[in-house]
């Protein structure tokens, strides 16, 4: 059986805009959920982390975890797992036992995911952030999976285009 696959781009002519997406992201999530981020740098890629954590109830500061490269915190409802993996090499991150975060009780956002992307779940959401100005951006959105296409297909009729 083939795998379903759902995309989207998603226009932030403004952090608010790519706040508002994190925002509907959060509102759907449950455990289990992976979120695979990658991007130019300085794209927004930890901003989009700090939004989504804000929106699952994470109280404090959600900062970039290059240097410890997981950092967890606990939300209203939901642990979060927030991780930062460009400074590791496949090896290592293999040996981090990264399926107790992916299959475990929480949301998981990995940021520069694709350096590790056989490690990654099947099913996930996958997002690269480009700069397109000054404060936009475009946000391209590839869901794996039922539920990720179907948050793909749900995000067309609120303001994302194919």
């Amino acid at each position: 059986m083939q795998q379903r696959i759902g995309q989207g781009s998603w226009l932030a002519h403004t952090e608010q805009d790519t706040i508002r997406l994190a925002e509907q992201l959060a509102a759907w999530a449950k455990p289990g959920t992976m979120i695979a981020l990658d991007g130019d740098l300085g794209a927004g890629k930890t901003r989009f982390s700090q939004a989504f954590a804000k929106a699952i109830g994470v109280n404090g500061v959600v900062n970039s975890p290059t240097f410890t490269i997981i950092k967890e915190y606990m939300g209203e409802s939901l642990p979060f797992y927030h991780m930062d993996v460009y400074r590791l090499s496949m090896d290592e991150a293999d040996e981090l036992g990264l399926d107790d975060y992916f299959y475990g009780s929480g949301v998981t956002i990995v940021e520069w995911a694709s350096l590790i992307k056989e490690l990654l779940p099947p099913d996930r959401l996958e997002l690269f952030i480009e700069h397109t100005g000054e404060e936009s951006r475009r946000i391209a959105l590839t869901g794996y999976g039922e539920l990720y296409a179907d948050w793909c297909e749900a995000l067309l009729g609120i303001g994302a285009s194919e």
